[in-house]
């Protein structure tokens, strides 16, 4: 997802293009609920995907390991992915777990107008045991300012106004994707989502991410821009009772 690329072992990327963590289809159990390289005792291989991807065999990715998917919906107020239908749709129906994620761009407008436009092109949320949280990918700003001339604090309303709309909605706050990088360089490191948002972050090394302040633990973790899947890989910190009870309950 990132605009541009990680500093080595600090952050990943989904603005470009995202997906996927793998499991051998020879081992499926093994690999599916597996001690991952962030050192949980159990997680979930996904990955997540943009245009840049365009059509993919989801039925391939299904086969090699992946259990679930992210998929670019939105930028901004003005873009939708063109290979939304077919990857977020494609992926469902291959049986993955499956959501959809908006690249924000907080100087152009409220975090309230973009979380209303992701939601009415793809960002939706039910309870269905089927669909993630509706994902905000916040990060590294691909044409400017690296915090979009907003100050720490204007970041974090910007971020809270976007959570808000997105639970106001379908009682279901948002996934954040960062790193703690820009995390700690835009918000201050704020904890203001702590109890709230489950956090994804990216970070290109072997070693576990570090959460946000107050946060417990990383709930996604973007560990690669390639792999055994298209675009991105990813883990789920848990085991795969615990991903479908994230796509099922409301909070």
């Amino acid at each position: 997802m990132f605009s541009r690329r990680p500093l080595a072992g600090v952050t990943g990327k989904l603005g470009a293009g995202l997906a996927v963590g793998a499991i051998a289809a020879g081992a499926l159990t093994a690999t599916l609920f597996s001690s991952g390289s962030a050192g949980a005792a159990t997680v979930v291989k996904g990955m997540d995907v943009s245009g840049y991807q365009g059509n993919v065999s989801w039925s391939t990715a299904y086969n090699n390991g992946a259990r679930f998917a992210y998929v670019k919906a939105t930028e901004g107020t003005s873009y939708t992915n063109p290979y939304f239908a077919q990857q977020y749709n494609g992926s469902y129906n291959a049986g993955m777990i499956r959501g959809a994620y908006h690249f924000a761009h907080p100087n152009s407008s409220s975090g309230t107008t973009q979380a209303d436009y992701f939601a009415a092109h793809g960002g939706g949320w039910s309870g269905d045991g089927k669909t993630l949280p509706p994902a905000l990918d916040i990060e590294y700003n691909p044409s400017g300012a690296e915090c979009y001339g907003l100050s720490k604090s204007a970041m974090v309303s910007w971020v809270r106004a976007f959570s808000n709309e997105i639970h106001a909605r379908y009682n279901k706050y948002p996934m954040i994707y960062t790193t703690l990088d820009w995390w700690t360089t835009c918000t201050g490191n704020s904890s203001a989502f702590a109890a709230t948002n489950p956090f994804w972050i990216a970070k290109y090394s072997s070693t576990a991410p570090t959460p946000p302040a107050g946060t417990a633990t990383w709930t996604m973790w973007q560990y690669a821009d390639s792999g055994t899947f298209p675009g991105d890989q990813d883990e789920f910190n848990g085991s795969y009772s615990q991903l479908q009870a994230l796509a099922k309950n409301h909070d």
